[in-house]
């Protein structure tokens, strides 16, 4: 990548923690030769509104609202995920591009957490746990 910190396991993963907030994780994907960035955004109460659900849902849509990543969530800890892929190759000719996108990502990934936040606080008066989930290693991207 070119970035000093992303040096990636024996696997091919690296995460870094982006301003005490988020954990930005890397992984190379081998077969088709794409990366795949995953940010861990919120954790949600057991017990979140629909309406939280619904806009994750609507907002991924044709990846209009999520620059053209998606939403997962990871069933155990009730953690909102973002992913996004990107073509390895480009990436690897273009250092400052592949880092500006990841720039963007945690620009996304702000917007929803405050989003998810907002939705929670209206929908219930209940604010989501503050992120430090499963995978807290450590990095933000956009």
């Amino acid at each position: 990548t070119g970035l000093d910190m992303l040096v990636p396991d024996e696997t091919g993963l690296v995460t870094v923690r982006v301003e005490d907030k988020y954990n930005m994780s890397l992984q190379y994907i081998e077969d088709g030769g794409r990366i795949l960035c995953f940010v861990e955004v919120v954790q949600l109460p057991v017990d979140a509104p629909k309406a939280v659900y619904r806009d994750l849902l609507a907002g991924g849509l044709f990846g209009s609202e999520t620059a053209g990543g998606y939403f997962a969530l990871e069933p155990e800890s009730e953690t909102v995920i973002y992913n996004y892929f990107f073509d390895g190759g480009a990436a690897a000719r273009d250092p400052e591009g592949f880092a500006s996108t990841l720039e963007n990502i945690l620009q996304v990934c702000e917007l929803w957490d405050e989003r998810i936040r907002s939705g929670m606080e209206d929908a219930s008066g209940v604010q989501p746990a503050p992120m430090h989930g499963p995978y807290s290693h450590g990095a933000f991207f956009a």
